[in-house]
């Protein structure tokens, strides 16, 4: 649209009669060509104000519905947000639940391994029972039989006398 300006304004009237304007036009003529294109030069000024505001409109519709999309993001980003922490959420429930039921299984059969030695244990006490009295038994035996003496020196008793046997 410059350049249409440009080529309409170019048509100035000549200082002179009968010189040729700037574009080769004659100054008689320049006159006639100038009042012949007024009218369209409005026109065209009219259409450059008609643009300028369809663009400032355009502009504005642009704006709001970036802003509009913008705070549709926005939303769904928060939405997306919350979804993510619900779904950690979920999962952090299932993988204590999981813990959970893993930790009761260890508990049970650690349970059931000191019922199992529990059991033995018992089982095996009236032998280890035994086998620990007899084994005092026989210490205690064998401490007495050293601490006996031999069957000729036995201690006298009080009420024996000392010099002779019977």
């Amino acid at each position: 649209m410059t350049g249409f300006r440009d080529f309409l304004t170019r048509f100035r009237p000549a200082a002179s009669p009968g010189r040729a304007a700037p574009g080769g036009v004659p100054a008689d003529r320049s006159a006639e060509l100038r009042a012949e294109l007024t009218p369209p030069l409005a026109l065209l000024e009219q259409a450059e104000a008609e643009a300028r505001s369809v663009r400032e409109q355009a502009d504005a519709s642009a704006t709001a519905r970036r802003r509009e999309a913008e705070g549709q993001a926005e939303t769904i980003v928060a939405a997306a947000h919350e979804e993510a922490r619900q779904v950690r959420a979920r999962t952090a429930e299932q993988v204590l639940r999981e813990a959970e039921g893993e930790a009761e299984a260890l508990l049970a059969e650690a349970e059931r391994e000191a019922t199992v030695v529990r059991d033995r244990a018992r089982s095996r006490t009236p032998a280890l029972v035994d086998r620990v009295l007899a084994l005092v038994l026989r210490d205690l035996t064998a401490d007495e039989a050293s601490t006996v003496p031999p069957e000729g020196h036995r201690a006298r008793g009080p009420g024996r006398p000392r010099g002779g046997g019977c």
